[in-house]
């Protein structure tokens, strides 16, 4: 049973914790769709089919493993690979990106987030413990949080627990003080329990 006294900080999972995920990520997709329209027609066309989209990403993560926890880099790698494959300027992969990127940070909170984490951070240090690329300070959280630790950052994604003990240890506790709130049974739940949260 869980005993609250002796919780001493509380690290969040975010996407699908904080704010939906899959509305923010259309909408990026629809802005760089939008955007390669102008720029890049014919990698538009290929990225306007989602099975060639997926299917340049799976190439990209076979290609390259090391990008596994690194979803910028693997997203901007998959651009790369569709203007490559579309007789297009590779050198628009990077403008490309930011385009995504920025409209991946406009994300919609849940109703009681802001509530929630003022309530919390009033309480505990606060720090991000995420698998995705969301930029705290982009999508107006920073003020709540401690610290930040991203797969991308970090190397290693949850449920791997090494991620987990840097998190307790940016919040300045041991793991079996921490309180972990994530969506995910078996990344967040089964990663913090193997920590020891």
């Amino acid at each position: 049973m869980l005993d609250i006294t002796k919780i001493r900080a509380i690290t969040l999972d975010l996407d699908d914790t904080l704010w939906p995920i899959w509305p923010t990520i259309a909408r990026a997709e629809t802005a760089l769709q939008d955007w390669l329209r102008g720029h890049a027609p014919r990698t538009s066309a290929l990225f306007s089919d989602p099975a060639a989209r997926l299917a340049l990403r799976h190439e990209v993560m076979a290609a390259r493993p090391d990008l596994h926890h690194q979803l910028s880099s693997l997203r901007l790698e998959q651009i790369r690979l569709a203007l490559g494959r579309s007789d297009e300027n590779t050198a628009l992969a990077e403008p490309a990106f930011e385009v995504f990127f920025d409209a991946r940070q406009q994300v919609t909170m849940f109703d009681d987030t802001h509530a929630g984490l003022a309530f919390l951070s009033a309480r505990f240090p606060l720090v991000a413990l995420s698998n995705g690329n969301a930029d705290l300070a982009r999508v107006g959280l920073s003020g709540y949080f401690k610290g930040s630790i991203s797969a991308q950052g970090f190397g290693v994604g949850k449920p791997d627990p090494r991620i987990f003990k840097a998190a307790a240890s940016a919040a300045g506790v041991l793991p079996h003080e921490v309180l972990h709130i994530g969506d995910d049974a078996a990344l967040d739940v089964l990663g913090a329990l193997a920590c020891g949260m």
